[in-house]
């Protein structure tokens, strides 16, 4: 890391206040807006970092993954019955010996939500490779079928400096990049929400804490994300619903 973005490294940490998670419910329902919604929901379980409950919003139910569960249910045509499990601050390694191992439910879709706090933490590409493959394997066991989540966009936050985010976004390539690679070898879909143009550049997107997605954020980026899920899976997902 070059010696500006060290700095301005040092500066967001003193600085940034992050959110906290927020109150409210870690489990909830989302119907289609039409025809599907006396069918049997499918069972999602999202594990992962401080997107995956919610932080920069005030209530559980402005999150990320009540939003994914929105646009899947409208995508599928079939109710979506949500639950999340996570932690401010989680890197993959926290997911893959403290929540994946505790998980008691087997969900239809288990999603793995990491990968910024990795790159915040300067864990290294290795690492990060050796963590997701063994988090993946254990996914399996734990899920019907698994997805993996990007991390966000990070390098577009405006609340960190320029050479800053320009490291950032370096690093997040890198690991995109690997996390393609990790899923194709396990044969688990990886759904890229690193470059998509989700409207980072304009105030509504980010939090109370101008550091993670705020309210409109999590729903486009949720919307990204549920439009990126390959459509073999959502085939899957939806004939489930009717067999």
């Amino acid at each position: 890391m070059n010696p500006v973005a060290l700095v301005q490294a040092w500066w967001a940490k003193q600085h940034i206040t992050l959110a906290k998670e927020p109150p409210g419910s870690r489990q909830g329902l989302c119907s289609p807006p039409d025809q599907g919604r006396d069918l049997e929901p499918l069972t999602m379980l999202v594990v992962g970092d401080s997107m995956a409950v919610g932080c920069g919003v005030k209530d559980q139910s402005q999150g990320f993954v009540p939003d994914i569960a929105a646009c899947l249910a409208t995508r599928l045509g079939r109710p979506v019955s949500w639950s999340t499990q996570g932690r401010l601050g989680a890197t993959i390694r926290r997911v893959r010996y403290r929540f994946l191992p505790a998980l008691q439910d087997h969900p239809d879709l288990l999603v793995l939500c990491a990968g910024s706090n990795d790159i915040m933490a300067n864990r290294t590409d290795e690492q990060w490779r050796d963590d997701l493959a063994a988090s993946i394997e254990l996914a399996k066991g734990k899920g019907r079928r698994v997805l993996v989540l990007s991390s966000g966009q990070l390098y577009r936050d405006p609340a960190l400096g320029r050479a800053l985010r320009a490291e950032v976004e370096r690093r997040i390539a890198r690991q995109t990049q690997t996390s393609r690679q990790v899923c194709q070898e396990a044969s688990v879909p990886f759904v890229d929400a690193t470059r998509d143009d989700v409207g980072t550049d304009r105030p509504d997107f980010w939090g109370i804490d101008h550091f993670h997605p705020g309210v409109e954020g999590y729903r486009r980026m949720a919307a990204c994300v549920v439009d990126h899920i390959p459509q073999d899976l959502i085939n899957q997902l939806s004939v489930s619903a009717r067999s």
